[in-house]
């Protein structure tokens, strides 16, 4: 049962990267619950066509899947072009679209790298400014970036996605100042390890999560309803002043020390 009211969002609509799997599933999930429409956008067809369905399944609003590559700006104009034609409005933005794999920085290459930087950095631009110029400019919203808690120290095997993260966590506050103006708040949520999720079955090594666990101050490994909370809360009135925040929810494990030692990896 949700801490929140069932109709806190109703009418309201959002977009939403990486919507097809994982944490932005999740969170697509609880906004239609709460009573907003969703397009979500996914490169991979067969990802968004019953995400969306299940997303939307036992309420009464809709969930709009696109096929898009956050990596090509004029794939990405065109879904948020056909998103406010189905809808009208974009209220939220969630940039969660993201890559990533384990490999020490000695034998990353150039090609990985980029690719990295391309989805996470570059997506999140190119997703932001065309919901911004298809809507936002004139009508304010909410974005809301994901990000990590990895750049925060220094995170062995994971340098590709930490300099991506921490580009994301720049843009955030850099938008928060510029469009605050317009009406825009720009935010980002910082989540540590989220269980039961795709990244943490490619990224938390084989019988490495009770330690996880153990070195976790509150001794939880996060869900993608922490996730999901947050964000609700982020885009209700009830966070109407809070503009340039990354938020990490990860029950104090940044404080603590990484989340990988590389005598882990072997």
């Amino acid at each position: 049962m949700s801490i929140f009211r069932s109709d806190l969002l109703a009418g309201k609509v959002a977009f939403i990267t990486g919507g097809g799997t994982g944490i932005c599933k999740g969170i697509a999930r609880g906004l239609a619950l709460h009573g907003a429409h969703t397009a979500i956008v996914s490169r991979k067809a067969d990802h968004v066509g019953p995400a969306s369905q299940e997303i939307a399944a036992g309420t009464s609003t809709r969930s709009l899947p696109l096929v898009a590559d956050v990596r090509q700006p004029d794939q990405i104009d065109a879904a948020v072009q056909q998103a406010v034609k189905e809808f009208g409005k974009i209220d939220y933005l969630i940039n969660g679209a993201a890559g990533n794999f384990l490999c020490p920085a000695a034998q990353l290459s150039a090609n990985g790298f980029g690719t990295v930087i391309d989805i996470d950095t570059k997506g999140t631009w190119h997703t932001t400014k065309a919901v911004f110029d298809a809507w936002m400019r004139d009508h304010g919203g909410v974005i809301l970036n994901i990000s990590a808690t990895l750049q925060v120290g220094g995170t062995p095997m994971q340098i590709h996605a930490s300099a991506a993260k921490a580009a994301i966590d720049a843009m955030t506050k850099n938008l928060a100042v510029e469009w605050g103006p317009l009406g825009i708040r720009t935010n980002a949520i910082a989540p540590g390890g989220i269980g039961d999720t795709e990244g943490a079955r490619r990224l938390i090594p084989a019988g490495f999560m009770d330690r996880l666990v153990k070195s976790i101050p509150i001794r939880r490994i996060g869900e993608i309803e922490d996730c999901v909370n947050l964000t609700l809360f982020l885009f209700s009135e009830a966070a109407r002043n809070i503009n340039g925040a990354i938020i990490v929810t990860d029950g104090g494990h940044s404080l603590v020390g990484a989340y990988l030692n590389p005598e882990d990896l072997g």
